[in-house]
């Protein structure tokens, strides 16, 4: 075990306290995702959070599974969820449902009407609202708050065995209407719901709610420290509440930390799901998407999502990051361990007329490492360069190519462009060019000073590939009132006909490079086409 003295964060200044003092032995921590759509990058923290402190003090983290709502729920989501956990790299010590211990949670509702804690209650869902009071006003008591504990045992068992229609009844605990915490004036903890539960079927008909069965299902697993968001804080009565009154032996405790919110992100699990559902995206999987296997998908390496959330840390007050600094962690990353290539965006011909034969030139596999290996490119007579790296009417110091002007080809001559053969609409096809014999690379004599250095491919060896960019999924300007809806970006991918050196064509599927002046794209194989999708632009907007 680390030196437990040595925190990071408040959470493990509130560890190293218990440890100290004996409270706990051991650390027992749980990442608990509801199975009601993927995980997102915001759910990263907790799970980095929850996993990594475990594996700090030497102790353990399940996988739990809150599935107490089941008309949200599918099987769908867990193994996504199990996919995504494995993906960053973490093994969980035991797996739990909620729905493992349904009975147990039963059973301690019945305690609870049993100890005159807990009733059944006729009043609808709108009505219970209307009456709970407000932040300086006490609630008004239920009219079945009085009820006997004989007559609350007989209609929860008629509310277990389908007596009573959806929202008929619900069960409340009985704590005090007068309760400055609106979450501790009787709150509901069981209600009537007829779905078809993804691992109990139709067993139930009757689904305990989450701040009852979570702290239950907590104890029950022997978890020590029940890390969550700051949105449960106020429900941390309630959690403490639960504990103590159902007499359950093993007493967690709950600790909020801030959750994580980007900048032009959708942080928001039911837009997402509303994303994938209109069509405004290919699946959860797509790679604009902020999910797990979006990002996954996108080629987004694992490390640079776990150094990311590590660089963030805990705090209890609620921010937003810039998606600036997401984008850095993953720019760092990849230009330490991605290699180079070079492929070109909408090719324009260009043809050096006094250049005959073919040559090796040098390129570093990845030059950010001093042990990288070298391999060869193919320079000829006929390449391709990018449209925008010609122009017919440059700006003032334009440093690429242009009529009788000079360039550098990466790794290889300096060309001038001679001539330039347009199409019908004034559109530039091919340019006639000539490259200086004295001019390579490493071994230049020329004495021409070049500003202007761009990529290539050898076009008698080029293959055809389709390269995806991406903006935001979510604008940025947020206005008063504005939902995400308002704010979604509907064209956020764009897609480019292209032509890569068939180094690129040979590597394996998924594998990330840095396109030499892009960025950074992933290979894709999408049937006979090749499509390199982009990871993260090659400029870092991030300021440190």
């Amino acid at each position: 075990m680390e030196n437990f003295t040595e925190s990071k964060n408040f959470i493990e200044d509130i560890i190293n306290e218990e440890l100290e003092k004996g409270v706990v032995n051991t650390v027992h921590t749980r990442f608990p995702p509801e199975p009601n759509g993927y995980l997102h990058i915001g759910h990263a923290k907790s799970l980095c959070l929850n996993f990594g402190t475990a594996k700090k003090y030497s102790g353990v983290c399940n996988l739990f599974f809150d599935d107490t709502n089941p008309s949200k729920e599918k099987t769908e989501y867990v193994d996504a969820i199990k996919e995504d956990i494995k993906w960053l790299g973490f093994e969980w010590f035991e797996m739990h449902y909620a729905s493992d211990y349904f009975d147990v949670i039963y059973e301690l509702a019945v305690k609870l009407i049993k100890d005159g804690k807990a009733y059944v209650c006729d009043l609808s869902a709108e009505e219970i609202k209307n009456t709970r009071g407000t932040l300086t006003e006490p609630g008004v008591e239920s009219p079945y708050r009085k009820r006997s504990i004989e007559e609350n045992l007989k209609l929860f068992e008629e509310m277990k065995n389908g007596v009573y229609k959806d929202g008929e009844k619900v069960l409340r605990a009985k704590i005090d209407m007068a309760s400055p915490n609106i979450n501790m004036r009787d709150p509901v903890i069981y209600r009537v719901l007829r779905a078809t539960h993804h691992r109990t079927g139709d067993k139930w008909c009757i689904y305990p709610m989450y701040d009852y069965a979570h702290p239950i299902c907590d104890s029950m697993q022997g978890v020590t420290h029940s890390l969550c968001t700051l949105e449960f804080e106020d429900h941390r009565p309630l959690y403490n509440w639960t504990i103590e009154n159902t007499g359950v032996a093993h007493k967690p405790r709950q600790i909020e930390f801030a959750r994580l919110n980007i900048t032009n992100t959708v942080m928001s699990k039911r837009y997402l799901k509303k994303l994938v559902e209109d069509g405004a995206v290919e699946g959860w999987d797509d790679p604009r998407m902020p999910t797990l296997t979006g990002l996954r998908n996108r080629g987004v390496p694992a490390e640079a999502l776990k150094n990311f959330c590590e660089e963030i840390g805990v705090s209890k007050a609620n921010s937003e990051i810039e998606v600036s600094y997401f984008e850095h962690f993953i720019r760092d990353y990849l230009n330490k361990n991605a290699e180079r290539a070079m492929a070109v965006e909408n090719p324009l011909k260009v043809t050096i007329t006094n250049y005959e034969g073919v040559e090796d030139t040098e390129f570093d596999v990845n030059p950010s490492d001093e042990n990288s290996p070298k391999r060869s490119v193919v320079f000829g007579k006929t390449l391709y360069i990018e449209q925008d790296d010609f122009s017919l009417n440059p700006p003032p110091k334009y440093f690429r190519l242009k009529k009788d002007g000079y360039v550098r080809l990466k790794n290889a001559y300096i060309i001038k462009c001679d001539d330039v053969k347009l199409d019908d609409n004034g559109n530039p096809v091919e340019l006639i060019c000539s490259y200086i014999p004295e001019s390579r690379s490493g071994n230049d004599t020329s004495g021409i000073k070049c500003k202007g250095t761009i990529h290539w491919v050898n076009a008698s060896l080029a293959v055809d590939v389709e390269l995806r960019k991406y903006e935001y999924l979510l604008n940025d300007a947020e206005y008063q009132g504005q939902d995400f809806n308002e704010r979604m970006n509907y064209d956020s991918v764009h897609k480019f006909i292209g032509k890569a050196e068939p180094y690129i064509a040979l590597s394996k599927d998924g594998t990330p490079f840095q396109l030499l002046r892009k960025g950074y794209y992933k290979k894709m194989v999408k049937g006979d086409k090749i499509v390199l999708s982009e990871i993260v632009s090659m400029k870092d907007s991030f300021k440190k």
